[in-house]
């Protein structure tokens, strides 16, 4: 699947200018946010994103074991696992943090929010393409699980503790497990103010599916009243209740008693 402005495609950025962003973007997905000093001594997940961006560019610069202590540290301050060969876009926010893990083929759009205890996890142990891709918008509630090289499309909606195995075009919801897209693809989910963080509001398959089928068995159960009318209706001469019958019967009807 093609994702349009994913972070390959976008102009390079200062890395002081992705920190000043990393901080910033709190303020529009968290409501507790009051101050920057607040957001830099208190959020492990920002810490956790800003350690990375030092690892990352350790990585790149083959500074390979450098980079995997440092991660391992992140992961010991913060309780959040990202590899240094992930490539993540601008804007990550991980809300709460605790239990998250990026692989290390992982690459995540622009504008993402995670949860507690995400994971976007590989499925072989190939050195290849293993983690999932995510567009840019892409909301992931908690406990949800990512898992393979998918692909999930620009503004996706992961319900939380879903297992998501297969690609997700643009603009959908997707909930279980295994995780079934609920809402039609071309439904802009994010509204024009900003990242909407209403991921519970997600529809109900189950109970769908059961009010679906109380619909069908009293639409049968009406058919079937229906017939059960008219067939009494042309046996009427076999009918037991013969003081409901017409007097024009009562003669065939004594006949037949008194033969």
């Amino acid at each position: 699947m093609l994702i349009p402005n994913h972070p390959a495609a976008d102009a390079p950025l200062s890395f002081f200018a992705q920190w000043a962003e990393d901080v910033n973007c709190v303020f529009g997905r968290d409501p507790a946010a009051r101050s920057v000093i607040e957001i830099l001594l208190t959020y492990s997940g920002v810490h956790a994103v800003l350690l990375h961006r030092i690892s990352h560019r350790l990585w790149l610069g083959q500074w390979k074991l450098a980079a995997r202590v440092l991660a391992a540290f992140a992961k010991w301050m913060t309780s959040v696992e990202i590899h240094p060969g992930a490539t993540v876009g601008r804007r990550l926010f991980i809300d709460h943090a605790l239990g998250v893990v990026i692989g290390e083929t992982a690459v995540i759009g622009n504008d993402v929010t995670l949860y507690h205890g995400v994971t976007l996890g590989g499925t072989t142990w190939n050195k290849e393409k293993r983690h999932p891709t995510l567009g840019n918008n892409v909301l992931v509630g908690s406990g949800a699980k990512i898992l393979g090289a998918i692909t999930l499309g620009n503004n996706v909606r992961v319900g939380a503790n879903s297992v998501v195995v297969k690609d997700v075009p643009h603009c959908c919801t997707v909930v279980g497990i295994p995780g079934r897209i609920i809402q039609s693809k071309g439904t802009q989910i994010q509204n024009k103010h900003g990242i909407d963080l209403d991921h519970h509001l997600v529809p109900d398959p189950v109970g769908k599916a059961i009010a679906c089928l109380m619909e069908r068995i009293d639409e049968l159960e009406a058919k079937q009243l229906q017939l059960h009318k008219a067939v009494a209706e042309q046996q009427c001469d076999s009918c037991e209740a013969e003081s409901l019958c017409g007097s024009h019967q009562d003669a065939p009807i004594k006949l037949t008693v008194s033969l």
